[in-house]
This record gives structure tokens, C-alpha cells and sequence, in this order.
């Protein structure tokens, strides 16, 4: 799918002189499988949207402990970057798990656009709602919810992601061991 495309499927940009006016403004960028698009605690200032491809963030604790907190699936937005930036700088990891095809943008700049521009505010503050709901989501999944109620949930929520995503980083996303996911899946299809 092309930028264009994606961003007209959306009521706030169903205009074609808006979308194409914005999408102009977003740089390609390619990932292979395997790379990073963000780096925990390196500079980071982008916007993205994955036009195709996997991705997958997470958060790195001091003792080297990883822990999924996202999954993206093109086309799709990666998480505005307010919500994973603090002072310019990441607090996530974003790896490619395909390789990935992807558009981008300056924060600063999407943030005159949204300034400018009625339609790309409310687009770009849905984005930002959406994130913010699925974090809460996850919140609620992991507070209230015990492991086969957990991956109940992520299927429910992720439809297909178990087919798509390593199953050691689903379990790190719910909080379970990798040998109680697979317990899980083997019992509870």
C-alpha cells in the first residue's frame, strides 16, 4: 500500500488535495529483517507509518532484560512518537522481524501540520488515542488477567499475531515464561 492510500483511508484525510499535500511531506525508508527503526536511549524524533512488513518494540531493563510492549503489522502506525520519546531520545527498541517498507516524518514538523491544519490534527490526534488505548488495554491484560485469560485476550486483540510474531515474544508481551505460552497454546487452541 502506498502512503497516500493509507492516509485517505481515514475520514480526517479522505480529501485528496490534504492527503496528497501531507503524504508529499513523508520520507521512504526501507528495513531489512532484523534491524532497527529506534534504539532504546538514542536520539529519536520521527513519525512512522509501516506501509509493509513486522516490527516489534521493547524495553530493555539495566540487567539486560527484554520485554516486548508492541507489535505492528502493516499498514498500520507505529506509536506516535510522544508516547515513546522523552526529551528526543527513545525509550524503546523498534526491530524489524520482515523486512519493512516504511514512511517518515519530523515530529517537530507533523506538529506545524497539525498546527496548520485541522484535518491532520484530528488525524494525528486519533493516532495518538488509539496508542493510548491499547496501552491501557495491555495495562488491563496484565493487572486483572491470569496467563490463559492473557493470551485470550491477545488473540482476541491481535488476531493472527500468533502465526506472525515469535511466540518468546508474545509471552514476554503478556508477561509469561515462554514455557508457560507454550503450555498454553497446547492446551487452549
Amino acid at each position: 500500500m502506498d502512503l497516500r492510500t493509507f492516509l485517505m483511508q481515514s475520514s480526517d484525510l479522505s480529501d485528496v488535495a490534504c492527503a496528497d499535500g501531507f503524504a508529499s511531506e513523508w520520507k521512504p525508508r526501507r528495513l531489512d529483517k532484523g534491524a532497527h527503526l529506534t534504539r532504546q536511549e538514542q536520539p529519536e524524533t520521527d513519525e512512522f507509518v509501516l506501509l509493509e512488513g513486522c516490527l516489534v518494540s521493547s524495553i530493555c531493563d539495566r540487567d539486560g532484560k527484554e520485554v516486548s510492549v508492541g507489535f505492528y503489522v502493516g499498514p498500520c502506525v507505529i506509536t506516535p512518537n510522544i508516547a515513546r520519546a522523552r526529551n528526543g531520545v527513545s525509550l524503546v527498541s523498534i526491530v524489524a522481524t520482515t523486512d519493512a517498507r516504511l514512511a517518515r516524518i519530523d515530529s517537530d514538523l507533523l506538529s506545524n501540520r497539525m498546527i496548520s491544519s485541522e484535518p491532520i490534527r484530528n488525524w494525528a490526534n486519533g493516532v495518538l488515542r488509539d496508542a493510548l488505548s491499547r496501552k491501557v488495554d495491555r495495562e488491563w491484560c496484565l493487572a486483572a488477567l491470569k496467563g490463559a485469560e492473557r493470551l485470550t485476550w491477545f488473540r482476541q486483540a491481535f488476531p493472527g499475531y500468533e502465526d506472525i510474531f515469535p511466540h518468546v515474544l508474545i509471552a514476554s508481551f503478556l508477561g509469561i515464561t515462554p514455557v508457560t505460552m507454550s503450555r498454553l497454546r497446547t492446551g487452549y487452541k
